[in-house]
């Protein structure tokens, strides 16, 4: 850490620093006016003219202090000794560079500055006792220690300081990044709930308009059964999109709509079956999952039919769900050959990526791969932990 930076000092603060400095001086100034009346019964020129002017360098050189620090305060100190009025320009120069707690340069000026002390009886006519050396020694050593335990202290602060500033500053830019990966990652769910909503959807509107466009033999019964799933499919298609979306637009401390999990197979398998498709649903699960678990099956079979939809237009889907607490929970989606060729909706891509991500989640295993008969198998194993070792994890 830098201690040599400092904050920069506004005009005000500059003011009343040097004002305060003057100040202190002014004692000093008019004990010795009062030592010389009483010796000699008048003042000097030096104490009239030359004193104040000295003390008035002094305090303009400490202007500079923070630029020129070991130069400005080396001059003042040692003109100080010439000036009593200069008295607080010269302590506060000593502080100001031992704000530093640089020990060598503070002590440098401070021996300068007891020893030019010494050689100041020659500017006052005032009469000195032979006993009183100890005095002028030791108050000058004695200020100039001050000076410089005060100087300590301050830089010592400043550094506190400075260091809860950056640890502040640095907290915040960790809050920001934190916040930063929160939206990240609520967009890639939000993202993956779209996808599985609407590819669901839109596959199985996809299929019916496939089969109103390429059977002709179709009666009017049959055709508005199919328009009619075609509107129920798309009104259903914006209505999950909107629940997802307004997750968005959503106060804080609102609930999510429940997620849909093990029990909402059925109505899944359901409608697809409405939309034309030719499915097969065997379960032999015994308990309730978690709703991590019962979710991610649930979107494993949205995802398989969703692609025997698109991929296999007329072909029969067997699903297979088998597992106990404390076991696995196995998931088979299997679906035949295509039995009829149908203009396919674009594919995202992203299916099965996007389901092997929540599969990896939740701890558990994904498999899928082409059959014999050209038909396509997804199958995974998702972990079921037995429920009194939930509770304990």
């Amino acid at each position: 850490m830098n201690t040599d930076v400092v904050p920069r000092l506004e005009w005000w603060q500059q003011t009343w620093r040097l004002a305060a400095a003057a100040a202190a001086g002014v004692p000093f100034w008019l004990s010795i006016g009062v030592v010389m009346r009483q010796q000699t019964g008048e003042t000097s020129s030096w104490f009239l003219i030359g004193d104040p002017l000295v003390a008035l360098g002094c305090l303009t050189a400490l202007v500079w202090r923070r630029r020129f620090p070991l130069a400005v305060a080396m001059t003042v100190a040692i003109a100080s000794t010439a000036s009593a009025l200069a008295a607080g320009a010269a302590f506060l120069a000593l502080v100001s560079l031992s704000t530093r707690r640089r020990p060598v340069e503070s002590g440098v000026v401070g021996l300068a500055f007891v020893t030019a002390s010494q050689f100041t009886g020659g500017l006052y006519p005032v009469q000195r006792t032979s006993d009183s050396w100890w005095l002028e020694l030791t108050f000058p050593a004695l200020t100039a220690g001050i000076a410089v335990a005060v100087g300590m202290a301050i830089g010592a602060r400043r550094v506190e300081v400075r260091s809860l500033r950056e640890r502040a500053e640095s907290a915040e830019r960790e809050q920001t990044a934190r916040a930063a990966q929160a939206r990240a990652l609520e967009r890639n769910r939000i993202a993956r709930e779209m996808h599985d909503v609407l590819a669901h959807r839109i596959s199985l509107v996809a299929m019916q308009a496939g089969v109103l466009d390429h059977r002709g033999d179709l009666t009017a019964e049959e055709n508005r059964v199919l328009v009619r799933g075609i509107a129920d499919g798309s009104h259903q298609a914006l209505e999950e999109l909107r629940d997802v979306l307004g997750v968005l637009r959503a106060d804080p401390g609102r609930p999510e709509p429940p997620q849909p999990s093990l029990d909402r197979i059925p109505d899944l398998v359901a409608d697809a079956r409405a939309s034309g498709l030719d499915v097969t649903f065997a379960t032999t699960v015994a308990g309730v999952p978690s709703d991590v678990v019962g979710r991610t099956c649930y979107r494993i079979v949205q995802e398989g039919l969703t692609n025997a939809a698109k991929h296999a237009p007329g072909a029969s889907v067997r699903i297979a769900l088998e597992g106990t607490a404390g076991d696995t929970l196995n998931v088979s989606v299997h679906n035949s050959a295509a039995t009829r060729a149908t203009a396919q909706p674009p594919a995202s891509g992203f299916g099965l990526l996007g389901l092997t991500e929540r599969i990896d989640l939740a701890g558990g295993k994904l498999n899928h791969h082409r059959t014999p008969d050209d038909g396509y198998l997804l199958t995974a194993q998702l972990p079921w932990p037995h429920p009194t070792h939930e509770k304990r994890t």
